[in-house]
């Protein structure tokens, strides 16, 4: 029983894919958890609590109070029982909520008073999933560490064909599963990683960089952090940071900047990701003053930035894993290889920038992993979420 004594809240709310939760509730009883189950009172209206009540084994709770004697349903007790906290399905309205702290059900009051791990495994029609606004508030959750399992597309009840349908349960008991096994896998480690552009600036205004969305990055530096390590975080000028109790951001502008930052905190550091897009060169001159517009040509005299990896590369310690990434547009693995061996990494990530996908400033990758030893291992197009969990569990492999 592979959740054996493992205590699992799971709330299930008003989509028609709460059906799913009854399987999911069975499947996680039969591996040996113990399930206390909060419905929403719209979720009532898809599964009934009887039903819940008997695959659980528990009464399952929807009101603040009991309607019999007035007793309290104590949010306070299930925020310290449960080792996770599990949202299937989750509504984009339930989603809303839990970003912006409302807190007008029991289910929602217990997400704000767990301190056990949450996941959610988002139901609802595509255009409400894809929309800017259930988007924004994913972002919200995913920056204070809450896991989502990714909806796969097919059929939705609208009629309609695309993502937004619940993850089947058995893939979801997989994902806990594997969650708990790996929760300890880096407690002990500590992690540099570097991310985003860095801006090499003209004159006040103006500056050279490129379009690196540091997402890449920002998605291995939850990976880490949720399975315990101690996360430095350097980061170039990015529109959002990881926001994670086991991430320590240092923000940054330029590549000097960067280095600097990252041979501070190297030492201490027994695996470093150099997945920041550095510029490679830099003005030779930064004027002080806006430079005006005139109708004649301007010349810029450049010169090489430092190169931060190859740098560090110099300094690694036999106890240190160097992970870095190599975009390309051709001579792909050549390239990778020969970048890996000049500034000393373990593992490279080479990714390509072809016709059909630029993952600079995308939320998907496709990464090819290439090792010391010629080991290679492809990364289908897929969320930067999931390729940043493959990534992670590759490094796992050598400790």
């Amino acid at each position: 029983m592979r959740l054996k004594d493992k205590n699992i809240i799971l709330g299930i709310t008003g989509s028609i894919a709460a059906y799913k939760a009854a399987y999911l509730t069975r499947l996680f009883i039969k591996e040996g958890a113990k399930v206390k189950i909060i419905v929403t009172p719209l979720a009532k209206e898809f599964i009934t609590p009887v039903t819940l009540a008997t695959l659980s084994k528990n009464s399952v709770l929807c009101d603040f109070f009991h309607h019999d004697d007035g007793a309290w349903n104590s949010h306070v007790e299930l925020g310290l029982w449960a080792d996770i906290m599990l949202i299937a399905p989750a509504t984009a309205n339930t989603i809303a909520k839990m970003a912006h702290g409302i807190a007008d059900n029991l289910l929602l009051t217990t997400y704000l008073s767990v301190r056990c791990p949450v996941m959610v495994a988002p139901a609802m029609d595509t255009d409400m999933f894809c929309h800017v606004a259930t988007q924004n508030n994913i972002k919200i959750l995913e920056q204070r560490g809450v896991i989502f399992i990714e909806p796969p597309s097919g059929e939705l009840a609208s009629g309609l064909t695309g993502k937004g349908r619940m993850e089947e349960p058995e893939n979801i008991l997989n994902k806990i599963i594997n969650f708990f096994n790996s929760q300890n896998d880096f407690s002990d480690k500590t992690v540099l990683i570097t991310a985003g552009p860095t801006y090499e600036y003209i004159d006040p205004v103006r500056f050279i960089a490129n379009a690196s969305s540091g997402k890449m990055g920002m998605a291995i530096a939850y990976q880490f952090a949720n399975r315990g390590a101690n996360v430095v975080f350097v980061a170039g000028p990015m529109s959002e940071y990881p926001l994670h109790p086991k991430v320590k951001l240092i923000k940054v502008n330029s590549a000097s900047e960067m280095l600097k930052a990252a041979e501070e905190n190297i030492e201490k550091a027994e695996i470093a990701v150099f997945s920041a897009a550095v510029a490679d060169y830099k003005p030779k001159v930064v004027q002080d003053i806006k430079i005006k517009k005139e109708n004649r040509s301007l010349f810029l005299e450049l010169e090489p930035t430092v190169d931060i990896a190859e740098t560090l590369g110099k300094q690694k310690q036999k106890h240190q894993l160097f992970v870095g990434f190599a975009l390309e547009t051709h001579s792909d693995e050549e390239a990778a290889i020969e970048k890996m061996q000049k500034k000393n990494f373990d593992i490279i990530l080479l990714n390509k920038i072809t016709d059909s996908h630029n993952p600079l400033g995308s939320n998907y990758n496709s990464i090819t992993i290439i090792d010391q030893q010629n080991n290679k291992q492809f990364l289908s197009l897929k969320s930067k979420e999931e390729i940043a969990g493959e990534i992670v569990n590759y490094i796992k492999t050598y400790f």
